[in-house]
């Protein structure tokens, strides 16, 4: 069964556009696009009236380019067109990363913006990622990027800038909370909605979320004081939480991964 998941506040003409470019992506490269997912801040739950639509799409290419001895690029990007950023990996890559604990794929397995994709193959790439996920690397990955994130916003200023810092924060905060799972959401409405929050940091966001929902330019002003100690100690807490350990044993999630690819490789 196909996927699509397209709310009707996002820009028609600019969906279009997207598809076009999916449909020129498969022809040009001879791959086959078996998920493209929205994963910026429209899909975070916290687009501003200027965000880019920014589409990211897995592809599985013909099987004579998996056995080939030349190595070709596992990436395919295509220009950057007014507000259209659409970009993808090959589902090689994206399993590795996964594995070393990176938690871009995982993000968009969990996007609920979807331009199309197969349901099983999406069904079966989210049980394979709750499989190999670890949430010590996972958490680890949220905790750096929104580090790099908060300083950033400390050193430039910008209310718009604490979002990206916020939803790393929640994404640890659930993680916490959620101690059998390796896999969070990426909607922060819905990060909100499955922690225990205090009431009055709830509503914080939700007005800021607002603000940045109507308005281009945020300001520079100092992020609210509730936004900044939650985030200030989620990160705090994630340094210790979650274990920074050196290597693990892999085996058994390169199993895991070598089968699934297989299967989509030889479809």
């Amino acid at each position: 069964m196909s996927l699509r998941t397209v709310p009707d506040s996002m820009d028609p003409a600019v969906v279009a556009a997207v598809d076009t470019v999916l449909d020129q992506v498969a022809a040009e490269h001879n791959v086959a696009v078996r998920l493209a997912v929205e994963s910026g801040s429209r899909a975070w739950g916290f687009p501003s009236p200027d965000s880019d639509y920014d589409c990211r799409f897995v592809y599985v290419a013909g099987l004579e380019t998996y056995l080939s001895p030349w190595r070709t690029r596992d990436v395919i990007e295509t220009p950057l067109i007014g507000l259209l950023d659409v970009n993808g990996w090959d589902l090689a890559k994206a399993l590795r990363l996964l594995v070393a604990g990176n938690a871009v794929l995982v993000e968009w397995l969990m996007s609920p913006i979807v331009y199309r994709g197969d349901e099983a193959f999406r069904t079966r790439l989210r049980e394979v990622a709750t499989e190999v996920a670890d949430r010590d690397r996972i958490a680890r990955h949220y905790l750096h990027l929104g580090m790099r994130q908060w300083a950033l916003q400390a050193q430039k200023g910008g209310l718009k800038k604490v979002f990206y810092s916020l939803r790393p924060a929640m994404a640890l905060r659930w993680l916490r909370e959620h101690p059998g799972a390796a896999v969070a959401p990426m909607h922060l409405p819905t990060l909100l909605d499955q922690c225990d929050l205090p009431v009055d940091l709830v509503a914080a966001i939700a007005e800021l979320t607002e603000l940045k929902s109507r308005t281009r330019e945020m300001g520079t002003a100092a992020p609210p004081a509730l936004i900044a100690a939650f985030i200030v100690d989620e990160f705090e807490r994630a340094t210790t939480e979650f274990d920074s350990r050196g290597p693990r044993d892999l085996t058994a999630a390169r199993a895991i991964t070598d089968e699934f690819f297989r299967a989509e490789a030889l479809r």
